[in-house]
């Protein structure tokens, strides 16, 4: 049980990384639309584009942290490094470039590192779980701690007074997080066979294919909230607030999902929870100017049901890795991109759409483009709750994926 006792760790390091994954897509389009003037479009398209680089770069990053096992500790450390680097330049230095470029290069560094360490901290968790502590035990832990960075993450540019503020305090988090897990980056450990081992796994695919799908409507939430909340129901200063009860139910049913699942079976629990999602998304399409009281009940039963999507499915897909590829580094490669894949999809699709409709931030918007944007905020997400829980119902996963 020696991971056991330090499982706080890995909460931490969680945290960390969280901070710089999806509250990028809540913050930085709105940032560079406000500050810089830059249109939607193109930031929809940069973020494309990074996504297509990290067709290449994770899986080739998986690779790369598995050739340096033996070095981790340091590599860890240097990684770290590039992500604080890349968000004090995002939010805190005046870009001496034009904003785009700037907005794109920094991104990429942080992209970047995010991956590589995203990688080696979910590989670290799989040897871990496998030493004993228990796949659900350490996720509860690991997306616990996720969901709290979100948590503050989302809610820091406000608290805090400006996104300059928020990277000195991302950075403070970083050096914090590093430091904390030090002892956890092991060298050697299990041999890995390789990312093509990975996708020639039915069981795999299926599970790195219903991630996709199941993330999608966080990703569509995520890059539309400030948007939605701002133009549709007329509540700017609500902003902080709603975010944070939104990700603040997450992490408080994230425990509660994961031992109901261990209960029960993830399935099961999981299509319950997609379920949730749907009655909870689908009222957002009705809600109007002033309707904050009634979009927080929202937020309050659609987070609940995010809690389930982040915990229970990284943990099945970890529990497949130790049969599958033990060595997990490749894998959790094409399990980072996955994730990141679906947020620039709907940045990618969403922003362009909602600016060729008339939608026009921080403007007097029409009745229509207003209407288009609650739709892709609340009709949209239900559409792929739908389909995802038909493939997953569709599904059987063996006794080595329910017994997680």
């Amino acid at each position: 049980m020696r991971h056991a006792t330090r499982l706080p760790s890995y909460a931490v390091f969680a945290g960390f990384l969280a901070a710089a994954g999806l509250p990028l897509y809540i913050h930085a389009p709105k940032f560079y639309v406000d500050q810089f003037g830059v249109s939607l479009a193109a930031l929809g398209a940069v973020l494309f584009a990074l996504r297509l680089l990290d067709v290449v770069q994770d899986p080739a990053l998986g690779w790369l942290a598995r050739r340096l096992q033996a070095h981790r500790r340091l590599s860890v450390a240097a990684g770290g490094a590039v992500l604080v680097a890349g968000m004090l330049g995002l939010f805190l230095v005046p870009p001496p470039v034009p904003p785009l470029w700037w907005f794109a290069g920094m991104l990429t560094l942080v992209f970047s590192a995010f991956s590589y360490l995203t990688i080696c901290f979910y590989a670290e968790g799989v040897r871990g779980a496998m030493e004993g502590t228990g796949y659900l035990a350490l996720a509860r832990w690991r997306e616990t701690g996720a969901l709290l960075g979100i948590c503050a993450a989302s809610v820091a540019p406000l608290v805090l007074g400006g996104y300059g503020a928020f990277a000195i305090a991302f950075a403070v988090l970083g050096v914090v997080a590093i430091i904390a897990m030090r002892r956890e980056w092991r060298a050697g450990g299990i041999a890995s066979e390789g990312i093509a081992r990975v996708l020639k796994d039915h069981m795999a695919r299926r599970l790195l294919i219903i991630a996709l799908v199941n993330a999608a409507p966080v990703a569509v939430s995520s890059t539309l909230f400030l948007f939605y909340v701002d133009s549709v129901l007329h509540a700017q200063s609500w902003e902080g607030p709603l975010l944070l009860l939104f990700f603040l139910c997450a992490a408080i049913s994230s425990p509660g999902w994961s031992r109901a699942a261990e209960r029960y079976g993830p399935k099961p629990v999981l299509i319950l929870a997609m379920c949730l999602a749907i009655a909870a998304f689908s009222g957002a399409i009705f809600l109007g100017p002033g309707d904050v009281g009634p979009f927080a009940v929202i937020c309050v039963f659609s987070g609940i049901a995010v809690g389930a999507d982040l915990t229970l499915l990284p943990a099945m897909f970890a529990r497949r890795m130790e049969i599958v590829s033990p060595g997990a580094s490749e894998a959790f490669g094409l399990w980072s991109f996955v994730s990141k894949f679906t947020l620039a999809i709907a940045a990618v699709t969403l922003l362009p759409a909602l600016e060729a409709g008339g939608f026009d931030p921080g403007a007097e918007n029409t009745g229509a483009a207003l209407a288009l944007l609650a739709l892709a905020y609340g009709a949209l997400p239900c559409v792929l709750k739908l389909v995802a829980i038909a493939l997953l119902a569709v599904t059987r996963f063996g006794d080595e994926t329910e017994g997680t």
